[in-house]
């Protein structure tokens, strides 16, 4: 049957305009049969007859056509020279169409005789020679010729070998002068030939054979400038060598602990094949392609784009972004007014502006504009303020503040403003969905560029399995995979030296290292691919390796995703890494990459962890639902992390340990169950235009650790071992110079410009020996505190900022510790506006009003300066002195809040603390107005706003990796983060 296929005409060389002029009264009903009829009638037809059959008229051409799942199947998969069109990768997945599958391998086989016409060398001779038929040369038992080596003496120009059932063994190396096709008769593996081939002349095909490497060479074939076919062969413990110029066409082949070499090769295809058991690596190709093309090269670029590929086609669908808004424009001045009104229960302050002696319901009902109308009782440890039990009468006075709580917008644009709801999915707003592949390179035009280039070798649909490599590209090689699958290997693929490679839709899982493995500057483009079940990380990038990772899935790996390390960059674009075990990306050693628009979800550590001098760009990623830290930045690590949500993590939002450093600007920290930012003042972060919300413990927590920091619980500090071929050490020799001009040096730990609001605990809670500035940020409704300092030897500096609404005190300070309060708003908290126990506080030019509490609460052996602040309580006094305090109040302006309260609380005998020019505002009828003016209503932020820090492109990124074991500590006053603790 194999045999009429070839002599077969073309179904497309019959040109349309033909058809109509056929005889079309031979027509299907001419017999009265039905077309079922005809149909089982025509499946007993040979390749040819049904060819002669659709030229008959247009009616007969589609009934032929309509044979596909029938007679066309039969003769695709009876063919001896090719097999399943989905063999090895899905068997047992049928083609679309069986015709176009039959189609297809026959142009290719075809392929090794396109340059027959170029051989005679006279053009006026060829005008006028007959052409030579090809002869048929049988090899065997009792046939013409007893050796392969023997037939190839006497065979001419594209003469045919047959090659029957035996083992062929020739004892010298058989160098092919002619092109030839050498074909084995009857199934495969009942034809063996151990031999070695060198091919000198131009083209040779070869066909249904079992290769095995004679004595004398580990060489089964090898050809410098010619073009080989193999379709349908198996090779066993040998090699296969090819450079360029020439070329080769493989397909249907199985190589069993075989090397295929490719040196210099422009073009190369290897399709639908399958590698077992190699001992080093099944393809290594090497060099930069040839510039010198062989005759063939043409007739393979045609073959390929003409048959189907895995390259997405273009979608006009539109691009959404993530849209950050100007940190400048989210901030507005605001006017504060006190308005004295008689007959009213006392109420929280509204956020619209009432004109004085007014009152409505709807006002009212606006009180805090967080939703929150807790009446709760300040704790003890705030002083003891008990608002019960004291004579009030029902004519009591409110007042009204116009304020409006403003901050940084989120990056989602409100989208994750509200409080989570218990149990409920993860509902994602469509800016964050990420785009297909389509998209992504109809975007990125230098991508598409990459993945529609066809250079060097051409692996597609093949299998490689149980060995040690699979593809190897070295030496400015160039190589393009499509379509395979790479399991159970040692790795999948290498790409080192300056050379390229193209990944498009390949599974790779079940390697004992990493998946795909970069370095020394290799790089190119690795999208769409399936990167699972891996031992070490899914990708591997090293030493100045700079690939494009754009929407591959990399999951359910034993370590990292993807680890970037040693000088390695990169671009990671809109992937999924999900469910690995250890951090979904890893920057150390000086590693940069730009990783944005990736969802890294429900790891079994960190999410992003940045270590060891690690940097990058790490932007407008969605990062939730991991155990650890979402971003977890220590030991050198300077990253920019910007315009990133996270959220419901299991643990902190972003962890800052020891020595890590970087920009954390403009995200979205959401619903994690531990802290919203988790850092240590020594490691000198800068933590900036952040929406950081109902978060279950801190909102931003500050610690310092120096002591024990190299003690780890449970003997767990063995360090992860990222060294490949011994040579860890020798990275430190090629570390980039840190001369990044657009990073701002940060000498003391900052917090600014923070929206941070509806945590469990405080707001922000600083026990620390180092200095901190938090300056201009909203500290908002938050469940304990809006600051609480627990220990602070050196200066914290709290400037500008706007404290409101938080279910205790505005801000504690605690014994023994140095804060300066300068510029503040500090509005409607449930406790009092400022407590302090601290041996040096500085209380200065700050608004602190409508607190439950006092204004200040000064609490014994605390030593206190107010001066210059503007001081209002609802309920109780507007300074109250307890015990023994120093204090220095001067030149404040205390207003009365109560009828029947003083202003100022004092012990009579207290010597050491000292009023000075205060100025004492006594309402005297009921319609009194007191506004805030000269100067307005406190934080003044439209001068404390500082512009972006650094650039959105071309960051660095560095910062080694160490193991991370999971520690929960007891409470939210620990001093480490509750599930990092790294080793």
């Amino acid at each position: 049957m194999c045999g009429h296929c070839c002599s077969a005409p073309s179904l497309d060389q019959v040109p349309a305009s033909l058809i109509p002029c056929l005889d079309s009264k031979v027509t299907m009903e001419a017999g009265g049969l039905p077309l079922e009829l005809w149909r089982m009638i025509l499946a007993y037809l040979h390749l040819p007859d049904l060819g002669r059959c659709s030229l008959v008229c247009r009616a007969w051409y589609e009934l032929i056509l309509s044979l596909d799942s029938t007679r066309w199947r039969q003769l695709c998969l009876g063919c001896t020279e090719c097999r399943h069109p989905n063999w090895p990768n899905q068997p047992d997945v049928e083609p679309e169409s069986w015709r176009e599958a039959f189609k297809q391998h026959y142009l290719a086989s075809k392929t090794w005789t396109k340059n027959a016409l170029d051989l005679e060398s006279s053009v006026c001779f060829s005008l006028f020679r007959r052409r030579r038929e090809r002869r048929t040369l049988s090899v065997g038992p009792g046939h013409e010729f007893d050796s392969l080596g023997s037939a190839l003496a006497m065979a001419s120009l594209y003469d045919r070998i047959v090659l029957f059932p035996g083992v062929y063994e020739e004892q010298g190396e058989i160098i092919l002068k002619v092109p030839v096709e050498i074909v084995g008769h009857g199934k495969l593996g009942e034809v063996a030939l151990l031999a070695s081939i060198d091919q000198h002349c131009s083209t040779t095909r070869l066909c249904n054979l079992v290769f095995m490497p004679a004595w004398f060479s580990p060489f089964m074939f090898k050809t410098t400038s010619g073009h080989v076919q193999f379709d349908n062969c198996n090779f066993e413990n040998g090699h296969i060598q090819v450079h360029g110029p020439g070329t080769c066409q493989v397909k249907f082949c199985t190589f069993k602990n075989t090397h295929v070499f490719l040196h210099n090769v422009p073009l190369c295809v290897l399709e639908n094949c399958e590698f077992v058991g190699s001992e080093n690596n099944s393809v290594t190709v090497e060099g930069h392609p040839s510039a010198d093309k062989n005759w063939a090269y043409k007739y393979l670029l045609g073959l390929i784009k003409s048959s189907p590929s895995v390259l997405p086609t273009e979608d006009s669908d539109s691009l959404m972004s993530l849209d950050l808004e100007s940190r400048d424009q989210a901030w507005s001045p605001r006017t504060c007014d006190i308005v004295i009104e008689g007959s009213q229960s006392p109420t929280s302050p509204v956020s619209s502006s009432p004109k004085p002696g007014s009152k409505t319901g709807s006002q009212e009902a606006e009180v805090g504009s967080d939703g929150e109308r807790v009446a709760q009782t300040p704790d003890s440890s705030d002083g003891g303020l008990s608002p019960g039990g004291e004579d009030e009468d029902e004519d009591q006075l409110t007042y009204r503040l116009s304020y409006q709580v403003q901050g940084p917008r989120p990056v989602l644009g409100g989208s994750f403003l509200g409080p989570p709801l218990p149990g409920a999915s993860i509902q994602l707003p469509s800016c964050l969905v990420l785009n297909s592949l389509q998209q992504e390179l109809q975007r990125d035009k230098e991508a598409m560029a990459l993945a529609s280039s066809i250079q060097g070798c051409l692996i597609r649909k093949c299998l490689f399995r149980d060995g040690k490599g699979g593809v190897f590209v070295c030496s400015y090689g160039r190589a393009k995979m499509e379509g395979n699958i790479f399991r159970n290997l040692t790795y999948a693929v290498r790409c080192i030296h300056n050379s390229k490679i193209v990944m498009l839709r390949n599974d790779v899982h079940r390697c004992r290292a990493a998946g795909i493995f970069l370095r020394l500057e290799g790089g190119g483009l690795i999208a769409g691919n399936n990167i699972y079940h891996n031992a070490e990380a899914g990708v591997d990038i090293r030493k100045k390796a700079n690939p494009l990772i754009l929407c591959n899935q990399i999951h359910h790996g034993l370590r990292s995703g993807i680890v970037v390390l040693g000088n390695g960059k990169g671009i990671i674009r809109n992937n999924q890494i999900f469910s690995n075990k250890e951090a979904g990306i890893y920057i150390l050693y000086h590693g940069n990459p730009v990783v944005s628009g990736n969802h890294i979800f429900k790891g079994r550590a960190a999410g992003i962890a940045v270590n060891e001098n690690g940097k990058g760009l790490i932007t407008e990623n969605v990062i939730r639902e991991n155990q650890w830290g979402g971003v977890d930045i220590r030991r050198g690590g300077v990253p920019v992390l910007r315009s990133n949500l996270i959220c419901f993590g299991y643990s902190d939002g972003v962890v800052v340990g020891d020595e890590g450093r970087g920009l954390i600007e403009g995200n979205t920290i959401y619903a994690n169950k531990g802290c919203g930012v988790w850092m240590m003042s020594s490691s000198l972060p800068h933590v900036t235009s952040n929406h950081i919300s109902y978060n279950g413990l801190y909102g931003v927590a500050v610690f310092s650790q120096k002591e024990g920091s190299g003690e780890f619980p449970g003997g767990h500090g063995v360090q992860e071992n990222f060294s490949e071929d011994g040579d860890a050490i020798l990275w430190e020799t090629e570390l980039e110079k840190d001369d990044d001009p657009l990073r701002r040096p940060v000498t003391t730990a900052l917090v600014e410009s923070n929206s941070i609001n509806h945590n469990g605990a405080s707001g922000l809670y600083v026990q620390s020996s180092e200095a901190l500035h938090v300056v201009t940020n909203v500290i908002h409704a938050n469940g304990d505190r809006g600051i609480t300092v627990a220990q602070s030897s050196q200066l914290t500096r709290v400037a500008n900022n706007s404290i409101s609404c938080n279910r205790q005190s505005g801000v504690k300070v605690e014994a023994q510790c140095k804060v300066e309060l300068r510029g503040n708003g500090i509005y409607d908290n449930r406790g009092h506006g400022i407590i302090t126990k601290g041996d040096s506080t500085v209380v200065v030019e700050n608004d602190i009003i409508g607190n439950r509490g006092s204004g200040l609460q000064l609490l014994p052996r605390s030593d206190t300066k107010v001066i210059k602040n503007r001081i209002h309580s609802f309920r109780a006094y507007g300074i109250a002195v307890r015990g023994r305090a120093k204090a220095l109040v001067q030149e404040n302006i205390i207003f009365q809040g109560k009828t029947n309260k003083t202003i100022f609380q004092q012990i009579s005998n207290n010597r050491e603390c000292i009023m000075q020019n205060n100025k004492v505002l006594v309402f005297k009828k009921k319609c009194d107005t007191w506004r805030l003016v000269n100067p307005p209503a406190r934080p003044h932020l439209e001068n404390s706003l500082r512009g972006p820090t650094a650039a959105h492109s071309g960051q660095k990124v560095t910062a080694m990796a160490s193991r991370i074991t999971a520690r929960v500590e007891g409470g939210y006053h620990s001093n480490r983060s509750i599930f990092c603790t790294i080793l």
